[in-house]
């Protein structure tokens, strides 16, 4: 969902901390959909709405079983140290841009009060916020992206049971040594493209709804809820995208052929997962429906029909 940090009590971020570390296991098995892991054969089934033939892969929960029982209770929270880290860098980054932002707004705003009317001043107050956020968000994602590197690349060793990533400064010092500084910031323009969109998104359709369709400020949860859900669906493929390319050709089995193409930059990553239908994989929990790719079973590349 889309995430616009306001002031939080310390109680609200110590439960969402607690909420985000219960479902790490759903977000761990969602990044290896993402990168096109499937360890489980699809199995015969029919279509939820039109009940057609279709072959299904596992839901989410018998995933995130599969990961416990290779790897233990312990093996589903591979990866959630760079992930808080991640989480918590880009909030921190997000709200100390925020605040700068404000405060500039407001001493040119103190120089120059050239609106006057209510209508004016409610236009005015969206758009510098909409700015404010837009920037905030652009500079959280570039602090936060060597953290969320590590996180993906350190979930892809479950892959091929690898062990490069281990440990924060181990990995730091891993992607240094062998892509340089670059390596920190590989799948960012797509994240960014993707995190920027969905800003852009839920700030201007939450905006115009609130202005010219629902005037109920009781409602207003509601509508932001669903723009930001709507804004996150839209732009997930980015996010597949940017997952794909933090795997792809970095010397881990997940990022290798046959399991991945050796990609020539994210949009020819795009292009690739366009053309065979896989820019959403990952964002059905339930009902996954194979969509004739190749899937990596026991180690061997087999393709159902």
């Amino acid at each position: 969902m889309i995430q616009v940090h306001e002031e939080e009590t310390s109680i609200s971020v110590i439960c969402r901390e607690i909420f985000t570390t219960i479902l790490y296991p759903i977000e761990y098995a969602k990044v290896l959909m993402q990168i096109g892991y499937e360890p489980i054969v699809p199995r015969p089934a029919t279509t939820l709405l039109l009940r057609q033939p279709a072959m299904i892969l596992p839901n989410i929960f018998t995933y995130v079983a599969y990961i416990k029982n290779v790897d233990g209770i312990l093996g589903c929270y591979r990866g959630i140290i760079p992930r808080t880290c991640a989480c918590t860098v880009g909030k921190i980054a997000f709200d100390k841009t925020s605040k700068y932002i404000k405060k500039a707004i407001e001493d040119i705003d103190h120089n120059n009060s050239r609106y006057s009317k209510e209508e004016d001043e409610s236009c005015k107050t969206f758009l510098l916020k909409f700015i404010g956020d837009v920037v905030s968000r652009i500079v959280a994602t570039i602090i936060s992206q060597p953290l969320t590197v590590i996180t993906i690349r350190t979930v892809a060793q479950f892959v091929g049971r690898e062990t490069k990533y281990n440990g924060l400064f181990g990995s730091l010092m891993e992607i240094y040594k062998t892509e340089g500084i670059a390596g920190y910031y590989t799948g960012l323009m797509p994240r960014l493209i993707g995190n920027t969109a969905a800003i852009m998104l839920f700030s201007s359709s939450s905006y115009l709804i609130h202005k010219y369709l629902v005037h109920d400020e009781q409602a207003k949860p509601c509508v932001d809820a669903t723009m930001g859900f709507i804004a996150t669906t839209v732009t997930y493929p980015f996010l597949v995208v940017s997952n794909c390319m933090i795997v792809n050709n970095c010397g881990l089995a997940a990022g290798l052929p046959p399991r991945m193409p050796i990609y020539n930059g994210w949009r020819d990553c795009w292009f690739h997962l366009s053309v065979t239908n896989q820019l959403k994989r990952g964002n059905s929990l339930f009902w996954r429906y194979y969509m004739g790719q190749k899937i990596i079973v026991h180690g061997e590349p087999t393709s159902l029909h």
